[in-house]
């Protein structure tokens, strides 16, 4: 006959703070242990549950950039997932984890990383499963950012590029058509040459209408005090100034930008080529760039303005 016994949250909270290990990982502990604390205390040291967590308080600046996208290419995810140093972020296992996480995160569509990390993985949270990697490796290892991509519309598609050299940058983008092209695969072509080319020129807005008034003061503001305008004349410096402002925000602005493998054109140019090509009108409605250990912005994803 079995004996259930009632873990209180208290007792999962105080193992917790004592372990450091995931709340789950605690409950399921102390139900093992029949409520012996110590017993269960023990019980995550030999699962490696807690001395992982004591490794949480690391720093984790290396890892990948991972990114899945369907075979239809109506869906794409990209996914950061960091550790401690750049030889882990070499190792198998943790490059077989970050890519079933992506592939996961593809399928699923999550919201965030919280509802990502809650998703069931070979019969176990992904948050187990990274916990079960970080004591297998040694280090601790962190879902950072996570944007998924689910088209809303049945014209277009996502493209996803990943960068060569270690995979620390990566980028997805969607692009909707007016109607149906007659091939998809071509489509999907251009959508992965775009994402190369924000992982490229790294932009930091979608098109000129999301850049805001208070953006454009601030570089008109720069520009205005710079010593080389000092002896302008005012309307010389504002025609200076405007100019100057125009050009910078122009190079940060993805559909004005050179693109990376033509920069004879412009971005916008480029797809309406393709577009032209394809029979079809289109453009870019999102995209999501991922820089490894960027501080910025959680998804760093743009969307096109209604």
């Amino acid at each position: 006959m079995s004996t259930v016994v009632e873990v209180s949250a208290s007792m999962v909270k105080d193992l917790r703070e004592k372990s450091g290990a995931a709340m789950m990982d605690c409950k399921k502990a102390l139900v093992e242990a029949l409520g012996d604390f110590d017993k269960a205390f023990e019980l995550l040291r030999q699962k490696g549950a807690a001395s992982a967590s004591k490794k949480a308080s690391r720093a984790t600046s290396e890892g990948l950039v991972v990114g899945q996208v369907s075979a239809d290419g109506k869906v794409a995810s990209l996914v950061e997932i960091n550790c401690e140093t750049d030889f882990v972020a070499r190792n198998d296992q943790f490059v077989a984890l970050g890519k079933q996480i992506a592939e996961l995160a593809g399928s699923k569509k999550p919201a965030d990383v919280e509802a990502l990390m809650a998703l069931t993985l070979d019969g176990k949270t992904v948050q187990e499963a990274v916990t079960e990697t970080i004591a297998k490796i040694g280090e601790n290892i962190s879902v950072k950012r996570l944007a998924v991509f689910d088209l809303s519309k049945p014209q277009g598609t996502t493209g996803l590029y990943i960068h060569t050299l270690g995979g620390k940058m990566g980028a997805i983008v969607e692009i909707e058509t007016d109607k149906a092209v007659a091939n998809q695969a071509d489509l999907q072509a251009v959508a992965r040459e775009l994402a190369m080319h924000v992982v490229s020129a790294k932009p930091t807005f979608l098109t000129r209408d999301d850049i805001s008034a208070e953006v454009i003061e601030n570089e008109r503001r720069i520009e205005l005090g710079k010593a080389d305008l000092a002896d302008k004349k005012p309307e010389m410096k504002e025609k200076i100034v405007t100019g100057r402002v125009d050009k910078l925000l122009a190079e940060r602005v993805l559909s004005e930008q050179p693109f990376v493998k033509d920069p004879q054109q412009s971005v916008a140019k480029y797809l309406a080529a393709k577009g032209k090509e394809m029979g079809v009108e289109a453009k870019v409605v999102r995209y999501a760039l991922f820089i490894l250990g960027d501080n910025g912005d959680a998804t760093e994803e743009t969307e096109a303005s209604a």
